[in-house]
Formats: C-alpha cells, structure tokens, sequence
C-alpha cells in the first residue's frame, strides 16, 4: 500500500490539516503546497486519507 498526493484535488492555499494527525510525521509540506509524504517515515495508517477534506490524499493498494 502507498500512500500519495493528488496535487489537483489539493487546494495548495492553505496548511494541510491532514498533517496534524499522522502519528507517524510523514507528511511534510513546504508554503501551501501540497504536502509530500515521506514513505520512510510513513506506517501505512491512513489517518491522512481519512482526514483529507478534499480527497486529496489517497491510499493506493
């Protein structure tokens, strides 16, 4: 399973909030960009997607 970032669905205008609730802190952002998720630091949890207002991040199995 990976974890990814559909940038067009992402807003990029603001701070992600998914970032708050990973466990993990793998998801990193730089500005408003769409946040990144650092795969090595990721545990596959998927409170990110779960938490995505805008369905920007995905699991992809």
């Amino acid at each position: 399973m990976r974890i990814s970032v559909q940038k067009s669905r992402c807003p990029q205008n603001h701070r992600c909030p998914s970032i708050r609730v990973c466990p993990a802190g793998a998801l990193e952002q730089n500005g408003f960009e769409a946040p990144i998720v650092n795969e090595e630091k990721c545990i596959k949890c998927n409170q990110c997607v779960k938490y995505c207002p805008m369905g920007a991040i995905q699991s992809n199995a």
